[in-house]
């Protein structure tokens, strides 16, 4: 996800297909697994990199924000590798 990430936050203009439909497919993914346990689940550092990117379209759900709420308050690593 990490480098997927790298290569669409550094493109300039249209991001290339191949990695825009990753990243799509692992936000479905990470977006099922929040529905799936709303008020408990725990983003990965890599999970919320990618929420991180997409952020823009959750800026009204409840679920996203206690979800960011929750990485946060459980994050235990450098602030530099986020």
């Amino acid at each position: 996800i990490q480098r997927a990430l790298d290569v669409a936050r550094n493109s300039e203009g249209v991001v290339d297909p191949t990695i825009s439909s990753y990243l799509e497919r692992a936000l479905r993914d990470v977006w099922a697994r929040l529905e799936a346990a709303p008020e408990s689940y725990i983003l990965t550092k890599d999970e919320f990199a990618l929420f991180n990117f997409f952020r823009h379209r959750f800026t009204a759900s409840n679920i996203a924000q206690s979800a960011v709420q929750r990485f946060w308050d459980n994050y235990q690593g450098d602030l530099r590798d986020l």
